[in-house]
């Protein structure tokens, strides 16, 4: 007799033991052959040596496939460590502060919806206001090949990219762990709603990412991620539950990461912008949600 899948998940179906099994699973750097190193659980790749590898077609695809296992069967993140070259970021960064200051002077600016109101400066949408302040810092911010190799991986051809704008100002507070796309913006109860399979489904529409605009050292808090979390199916109801909040904190890890660096991941990974503890740093990221065609 095959194996009978529950039907539709419930709060009373979350066990923080069979998520803590999962989420403390080894990564190892040997099943990952492209890879420069693991770090806490998140693997880390150089762009450069990428490059340099993808001439011929079947290395492209033995690359698509690596990153695919990551996302998928793996840990659920990846860096790209020297994504983009800086003179490409500081434009668009450039012109992204510029939208942040014209949204505040106009009283349009938007919080975050993961964390106080006031801490982080958010921009909406900010892939179309990009194309529309900058056409050509907006060419050559998104046909970065890095970015391309990594959305082709996850979801295919003929993606589409969505981008919103975080900058966190020192003094901001960390977001609660959390699941992004599509259910995870769902309410508990809303989420439940749904049956298992949409559940399952759900992770493999989107790719998360975010792009860092500046240096930033755990003091500034760049993104927090709980590793192999993505793998627990009823996630996008156990994150709401304060017992598997607190875990998320305890076992989340942080990388640093330099201007220019992109870091994705499974878009159901428990994670969360973490808290700026520095005291001069205004850390900008840019958030992408890429979905599936």
């Amino acid at each position: 007799m095959p194996t009978v899948r529950p039907a539709w998940f419930t709060a009373a179906d979350c066990r923080l033991a069979d998520f803590a099994d999962l989420v403390q699973e080894q990564v190892r750097v040997e099943d990952y052959p492209h890879a420069e190193s693991v770090v806490d659980g998140i693997v880390v790749y150089n762009s450069a040596s990428l490059r340099s590898r993808l001439d011929e077609a079947d290395s492209r695809r033995r690359v698509l496939a690596e990153f695919a296992s990551v996302l998928d069967s793996g840990p659920g993140v990846l860096l790209l460590t020297g994504a983009y070259q800086e003179g490409v970021v500081d434009a668009a960064t450039a012109a992204f502060r510029s939208i942040i200051q014209d949204e505040k002077d106009s009283g349009t600016a938007a919080g975050d919806h993961f964390a106080a109101a006031g801490v982080n400066d958010r921009v909406w949408n900010a892939l179309e206001k990009l194309a529309i302040a900058d056409p050509e810092v907006y060419v050559d911010y998104y046909s970065n090949d890095m970015l391309a190799l990594v959305c082709e991986a996850w979801l295919g051809p003929r993606y589409q990219v969505t981008s919103q704008l975080n900058q966190v100002n020192p003094g901001g507070q960390a977001q609660t762990p959390h699941r992004d796309y599509h259910l995870g913006f769902l309410s508990q109860a809303s989420a439940e709603s749904y049956p298992a399979h949409a559940h399952r489904l759900s992770p493999g529409l989107t790719l998360q990412g975010a792009i860092a605009h500046c240096d930033m050292p755990v003091e500034s808090g760049p993104t927090f991620l709980v590793p192999n979390s993505h793998k627990y199916e009823p996630g996008y109801i156990a994150w709401h539950l304060p017992e598997f909040q607190e875990y998320a904190d305890q076992k989340s890890v942080q990388i640093p990461l330099r201007k220019g660096d992109a870091l994705f991941f499974n878009p159901a990974l428990f994670h969360g912008a973490g808290e700026n503890r520095s005291q001069d740093i205004e850390r900008l990221g840019n958030l992408l949600q890429i979905s599936s065609a």
